[in-house]
Order: structure tokens, then sequence, then C-alpha cells
């Protein structure tokens, strides 16, 4: 059963432009109630049905308008930077609702999937710091998933520098990928996608179907797995097909990732240092024009076994660990914002690193959910392909 209650609230968000050049918006919240959700699932392996426990949140509307918002990233307490797909970077007040274009933003190839991408911050970001980005730079007639990073300094993004320029140029306008994570030693990952040629992601001698590893600045780690030379030395895994959630859970120095299959098998892969994820080889998804199962099936000796495959996809937008103190029945829980399924994916652990439950929440909205971001507080927000902001509060 679910309970939903609307009310209007005095939440600035954007809308008209003011005489500073400055947007407003007035949004809705909406109370809801879950009493009991039964949740819609499709696993490697069963999974308990989650029985919420009259687990209660308010859902809040803190902007529209927008463009594709592709990532967002807390700058400050209650300062949220967030990406454009079409080469964009805004900060929104969510003090006072006031959003303001930032200026510095490289040229970006914003076609078909490609354009500004992700937006990061290590855990403890303090003014000043670099914020990393992901976008698709032009090259060659085409485009190359990058990594990039920038200092902020009022509505101006500083010191631009492009960390990696990827081997992963094409003309195709699919599958760049890309978010980040940084794990607690100094190292930031990204993700790469095959850019539409499948076999890219079998072929260690380019960075297209891969997550990569460097450090902050950008040198190659000597522990990498192919820093010996068998491979491009950045690589830290491979065969993916499109990874577009990354995520590091400290507390249990696990790398998480999800990533969009062909006609179903999206999949939650655990990534593990030089591990072969089998993309196309093996795929629990079908081909797009007609029944015909991708590759040679579904497992193989050598390539890692995904942790939950989703069957149809949901197609996963997103990747987030829950940490926050505002839900602590979510603690531990991975969070996936659904693009094609419309929800929001709450995926419950254990202690192994299993999946044992699922919940599907969100999905009365009908919603493109495409990034995910955790607020100082532990609210959890999130962005719509449709130009919106919400977030996920304990009710007032």
């Amino acid at each position: 059963m679910i309970q939903i209650a609307h009310q209007r609230v005095g939440i600035p968000c954007a809308a008209a432009m003011d005489t500073g050049g400055r947007q407003r918006r007035r949004g809705i919240a909406i109370v809801i109630v879950l009493m009991f959700f039964p949740a819609l699932q499709c696993s490697a392996q069963p999974l308990e049905v989650v029985k919420s426990q009259e687990a209660e949140f308010q859902l809040e509307e803190v902007a529209e308008g927008l463009g594709v918002v592709w990532g967002m990233a807390f700058v400050g307490p209650a300062e949220l930077l967030f990406t454009e797909r079409e080469g964009t970077v805004k900060k929104l007040d969510l003090s006072t609702g006031e959003i303001e274009e930032v200026s510095g933003v490289p040229k970006v190839r914003a076609s078909g999937q490609g354009g500004l991408l992700d937006v990061a911050v290590q855990q403890g970001y303090s003014p000043g710091d670099w914020i990393y980005f992901t976008y698709s730079r032009p090259q060659d007639g085409g485009a190359a998933t990058t990594l990039g990073r920038a200092k902020l300094e009022g509505k101006q993004l500083r010191d631009w520098q492009d960390v990696l320029v990827t081997q992963s140029a094409g003309d195709s306008g699919i599958h760049f990928g890309s978010r980040i994570t940084f794990d607690d030693t100094g190292h930031v990952f990204f993700s790469v996608g095959d850019r539409g040629e499948r076999d890219n992601a079998q072929d260690i001698a380019n960075h297209a179907g891969t997550i990569i590893r460097l450090h902050l600045d950008g040198r190659i780690p000597e522990d990498n797995p192919f820093a010996a030379g068998e491979g491009l030395a950045e690589i830290w895994s491979y065969g993916h097909r499109n990874v577009q959630g990354l995520v590091f859970d400290a507390k249990h120095n696990r790398l998480w990732s999800n990533e969009h299959g062909p006609r179903g098998g999206d999949e939650i892969n655990l990534i593990k240092p030089g591990q072969n994820y089998g993309w196309p080889v093996v795929s629990h998804g079908k081909e797009y024009w007609g029944p015909i199962q991708v590759g040679e099936g579904t497992q193989k000796a050598g390539m890692e076994d995904p942790v939950k495959v989703y069957i149809p996809s949901i197609a996963p937008g997103s990747l987030l660990l829950y940490s926050g103190q505002a839900f602590p029945r979510w603690q531990g829980n991975l969070f996936a914002g659904a693009l094609v399924l419309k929800h929001l994916n709450r995926v419950v652990l254990n202690e192994a690193g299993e999946t044992v439950a699922e919940e599907r929440l969100l999905t009365e909205l009908s919603e493109r959910i495409r990034g995910l971001a955790l607020s100082p507080e532990g609210w959890l927000y999130l962005s719509t392909d449709s130009g919106r902001i919400f977030r996920l509060r304990p009710p007032r």
C-alpha cells in the first residue's frame, strides 16, 4: 500500500529569470509512506521480497526547467554543483533556490549519449580543492571519454586540466560511460563505455569498455594490474559494455559498478583489479534485433560473474552507496536511478557483498532518474532527464 499526500512547500527552485540572470522556481513536496512495497526483481539468485517497516520519507522538487542533469556533487553544505549534458555546469544554492551558470567549461561533443557527463569531489571537499569531470572531448572527427579537473572560484572553473584523454575515440555517439569515484588512498576511478564497438571491451590495448584507475593528478599507480605492459597501464578492469554507475565502499574496501546490458542483462558488479567482466563474450542480454542471446552464454571460465542481473533491463543511470544518518535502515544499501523502468532502485547487501533484497521506489513519479547525490545531512538527491532535481528527506 502506498499513501501519497501532496502539499505546497516554499522551496525556491529554478524558473523565470530575475534581474540578476538567476533562476527561481517553486516546487511541490510529496510525502510518501511505504507500508508494504512488493519488490520487482530479477537476479542471478533468488532475492527476498522487501517488506518496508513503515519507511517514511518526503519527496521534494528543488529545481525544474533544466537540461539533462547528468551529474551532481556537493561543494558546500547547501551548494549543489551539477552538469547538463549539453555542456553547461551550474550551481544551485539550496538555501535560496538560486541557480547560476559556471564558466570555464571546455568544449564538449554533445551528440547522442555524449556531452558533459559526471562531476565528483572527494569526501571532505573544501573550497579550492579539485573537482573532477568526465566528458566527451571532440577529437579526430569524433569524441573520446576524457577525465578533467578544475577548481571552482565563485562562478568560474579555473586551472582546467585534462587528466586523461582516453584511447576510445570514435565517431559513434553511444557508450561513453562515464562515472567517477574515489578510494580513500588517493586514487580516482572512472569508466569508459565500449563506444558501440563490442570487441573493444576485450582489447586492453585501448581504453574502451574499461574502468580506469589513476592517482589524483593523473599519474599511473605502479600497482595497477597492467602497469608492467601487458595492456594499457591505466586499466583497472575490462570487459564492460557501458558502466554508468561507480562507487567505492571504504568500509569494506570494495569497488561497485553497474552497467547497461543490451536487451536485458543489466549488471551490478564487484570490481576486482585486472579482471575480465565478459562483454561481449558472455552476457545475460539479447540482441535488439531478435530473441538471440548475445555471446557464448552467461558464464565462462576466466570471466567474472555479476553479483546481480536485471531482466528486463532497468537501464541504470547512476550508483550510490548510502552512508548518511537520515535513513538508518538504508545504511550500506546501493541505490541506482532507472532510466527505462523509471524508478529509484534500492539493493540490500549482506556483509559478504551479496544482494539479498531489492526495492523499487518512486515508480509513481514516472521519471527517467539519471543522477544521484548524498547531501551532508544524509538526504538523497536525484536528477531526471526531464530537467528536474528532487530530494528525499525525512518528513517534517
